[in-house]
Parts: C-alpha cells; sequence; structure tokens
C-alpha cells in the first residue's frame, strides 16, 4: 500500500437539510431579557451609537427581539435615540445615557463577548445530532474518484471505506514519508458537505466561542480581502442568523498539542471560553497527526479519547469547577510512524475500529509517483533514472524506498536546473546532485560531474 503526493480527487458532497429556524419568541432561542439586555448594552459601549438594525447584525437576534429590549432600555433611561434616518424604528441611531454606560459597564464584569448572541447547549446538542458525520457517507466509486490522483492500491480503498463510512475512528501507521497525513486529508475532503454551526454556546451562564474562521470556512466562500467572520453570516430571515453555514470541519493538531488543549480554553480577562479542538471538529474531521510525537507522554494524551471514542460524547470543565457533556460527533483520524503496541496499550487499539498500515511502495507504484511526479514538473520521465536510484541509493545504502522521494527528488532537480541554467531533466549529473543532497551518505564519493 502507498500513496502518491498530489491533489484530492472529486469529493462526495453530502449535505445534511436541516437548518436552524429562527426563533419566535425569546424563549425560543433560549435567553433571557437580562441577557440580551446587557449584550445591547456591551455593543453600544464597545461600538458607539448605533441604528437598531445595525445593533442587530451584531447580536444576530430577530429585530423585534432587539427593538423590544431599546424600548424597555429608553424607558429606564439606559438609552436614548440620537437620531433618525427613517420612518422605522431600524433607522433611529441609539446610544447609552451616563446610566446606560455605567449599567454596561456592570455587564462587562461578567463576560467582555460582544458579538452573536449564543445558542444553549441543548439546542447545540440537538443541532450536532440534526448534522451527524454518521449520516455522511462514501461510496466505492466516489472514493476511487477522490483517490483517484493517488497510488493506493484497492486494498486499501476495500478498507478506508468502511473506516469512513463508519465515522467513528481511524489508525493510520507506518514509516514516515508514505503518505498518511495526505491520506487523512483526502478523507477529510471526501466528505465534503456543509453544516450549520453557532458562533457561540451558552454553558450555565458562561459563553464557549465555537466558530473559528481557522478551520471553519464559509460554505458559500468569500473573496480575497473579505473578513473571513463576516463571510460566514447568515442572511435570510427564515433561519437562525445565530448560526454560520460552513463547510464541514477538518481540524489537524500535530506535535504541538498538549493536554490542556482537548479542555475549555478559559480567559480570564474576557471572562471567555474557547472550545477545544475535537469540539471545534463536531460534524467533521479530527487528524491527529504525528500521534505519540507531542510534549506529553502518549499513553496520556491518547487515553484521553478513550471514553469519547466509546460513548461519543465528552465531558469539559468549567473554571468553576462544574463538569457538562459536549457532542464528540467527528471522524478521528490517527496518524503515527511509531510502532502501535509501544505507543498505546491495548485498551486503546481496541477502541480504534480500524487500523491501517501504510506500507513502502513496490517498485511499480514507486515509478507511477515518479511519473505523475515529473508530470506535474515538467520533467521528462527516464526509466534509467529509477535504476540509478535502486542501484546507487536503495541498493547500496540499505535505504528503503518512500512514497515521497520521487516528489522531493524531482523538486530538488528543478531546483538544482534553475541554479546551472539547464534544462530540468533525469540526466545523470542532475540526479546524482538531487539525491546527492537529498539522502543522508557518509561514504565517501568521487566528486559528481558537472552538468553539460
Amino acid at each position: 500500500m502507498a500513496a502518491a503526493p498530489a491533489a484530492a480527487g472529486t469529493p462526495a458532497r453530502p449535505t445534511s437539510s436541516w437548518q436552524p429556524r429562527a426563533p419566535e419568541t425569546l424563549e425560543d432561542a433560549g435567553l433571557s431579557d437580562e441577557f440580551v439586555e446587557e449584550l445591547i448594552l456591551k455593543v453600544l459601549y464597545v461600538q458607539g451609537a448605533r441604528s437598531g438594525q445595525a445593533i442587530t447584525d451584531v447580536v444576530r437576534l430577530p429585530f423585534p427581539f432587539v427593538d423590544s429590549q431599546l424600548l424597555d432600555m429608553q424607558q429606564r433611561r439606559f438609552v436614548e435615540v440620537r437620531s433618525a434616518t427613517g420612518a422605522s424604528r431600524g433607522s433611529y441611531v441609539f446610544d447609552l445615557t451616563g446610566t446606560g454606560r455605567e449599567r454596561a459597564r456592570e455587564a462587562f464584569a461578567g463576560s467582555r463577548y460582544v458579538g452573536p448572541a449564543p445558542v444553549p447547549l441543548a439546542q447545540y446538542k440537538r443541532a450536532v445530532a440534526e448534522q451527524s458525520i454518521s449520516k455522511a457517507h462514501v461510496t466505492r466509486e466516489t472514493l476511487r474518484d477522490g483517490f483517484a490522483d493517488i497510488v493506493i492500491d484497492d486494498e486499501m480503498l476495500n478498507v478506508l471505506g468502511p473506516a469512513i463510512n463508519s465515522a467513528k475512528s481511524l489508525f493510520l501507521f507506518g514509516e514516515a514519508g508514505n503518505g498518511k497525513t495526505l491520506i487523512a486529508e483526502t478523507i477529510a475532503s471526501l466528505l465534503g458537505g456543509e453544516l450549520y454551526l453557532p458562533f457561540a454556546v451558552e454553558l450555565d451562564g458562561e459563553i464557549m466561542v465555537l466558530v473559528d474562521p481557522t478551520y471553519h470556512r464559509s460554505a458559500a466562500g468569500a473573496a480575497a480581502g473579505d473578513d473571513p467572520m463576516e463571510a460566514l453570516w447568515l442572511d435570510s430571515g427564515a433561519t437562525d442568523r445565530r448560526y454560520a453555514r460552513v463547510q464541514r470541519p477538518v481540524v489537524l493538531a500535530g506535535g504541538e498539542l498538549t493536554l490542556d488543549q482537548l479542555d475549555l480554553q478559559y480567559d480570564s480577562y474576557t471572562k471567555l471560553y474557547q472550545a477545544p479542538f475535537q469540539v471545534k471538529a463536531n460534524g467533521g474531521v479530527q487528524i491527529m497527526d504525528d500521534a505519540g510525537r507531542q510534549r506529553v507522554p502518549p499513553r496520556d494524551l491518547l487515553n484521553r479519547w478513550i471514553v469519547p471514542l466509546e460513548r461519543r460524547e465528552d465531558y469539559l470543565t468549567l473554571h468553576t469547577g462544574a463538569k457538562f457533556s459536549v457532542p464528540f460527533d467527528c471522524l478521528v483520524i490517527f496518524a503515527t510512524n511509531l510502532d502501535p503496541k509501544a505507543l498505546v496499550e491495548e485498551a486503546f487499539l481496541r477502541r480504534i475500529h480500524y487500523k491501517v498500515q501504510v506500507e513502502d511502495p513496490d517498485r511499480g507504484e514507486y515509478e507511477e509517483i515518479f511519473r505523475r511526479c515529473c508530470a506535474a514538473r515538467g520533467i521528462p520521465f527516464d526509466g534509467s533514472a529509477l535504476e540509478f536510484i535502486y542501484r546507487e541509493y536503495y541498493g547500496r545504502l540499505g535505504l528503503a524506498p518512500r512514497s515521497c522521494h520521487p516528489r522531493d527528488l524531482t523538486d530538488h532537480v528543478l531546483d538544482i536546473a534553475k541554479f546551472l541554467a539547464v534544462p530540468p531533466a533525469l540526466t545523470v549529473d542532475l540526479l546524482e546532485r538531487a539525491c546527492h543532497s537529498y539522502f543522508l551518505d557518509t561514504s565517501h564519493r568521487p566528486p559528481v560531474r558537472e552538468a553539460r
């Protein structure tokens, strides 16, 4: 089994028909009058005088909800109308009074959150269930199309297909450089589809920020230079605008991951929580790259996933000590070049439903990868180049061929040819220079001949 570095093919595009309906009452929204009042006060405190419609566009609630609070705050002398550009109250420009500014400062003592009104945890759980990744699936045809640009055999595809459709977990292991990360990323792209996710979630009075432009990309796309957050906003009156319509998320965590990043991240200044990686991945794919290379003991890190993998829910802790459950609805892909048995104990491996070894390419697979890499870089393919590499490096040095070698060697050929101002080709001179600078060769060899 081997994978060639290349782009993925045509993805499947399963999409849930579920949409969050706009709340008809504040009770439907799961919010209190006091909470909405404080949110509006903070918007005006931070942004200054704003029209009723502009306030609505920030908090993402229906205008009648916002206007009801504005009317109440006018009566209590918290806000005042500065001007009006039209007959509707949506065009009225509101500003804080002195009393309102004092009330806003009190609201900031609770949290400094200013943005779309949060969705209660119970509603978030229902949204995840309605759009569960278990409802997405691939067929043999979509899998073959998706991996069309990758050299991979049918045996591996026959294992990957059921693993993807299980929406549970997959363990990719094998030597470095054979395409484990590429396979994981291709699987993520195959699932495709889109989701509705709330910008923030309310947790017993606390706020967890969920949508992250790093991982949550607008399903509608965004033009260059657009604000990545604004591109996520919904403007349909029938849809709950507290949600963003995003592409199925793909969250990749590598060697930088620590245990505390798998729990809520609390900012004592803003008094807000950031959702951990696995929550941001809900409805999508969580890739644990370089598993075992993190700065914490591998068993501690990987055993953190045992309960979520088995129960499909995770438990997080607020800074107050209160615990609550959140959905764990993502396909988790572990990729490692370490020995799985030395990495984790059997109890953990048993909970990983699918294990796939990504092996070194055989001679035929290696040649096909090399051909594709040459074609992608405009280098004429020459079969004698493989004879040279296998004889002088894999044979003489006892190295094992890896799927990444053709890509890296052809890149070296391009770099060297550009430096020497000669056409890129698999000549002995250029190829030997490329191999000599790429493979670790401590033997004493004759000087490399000049390219002609």
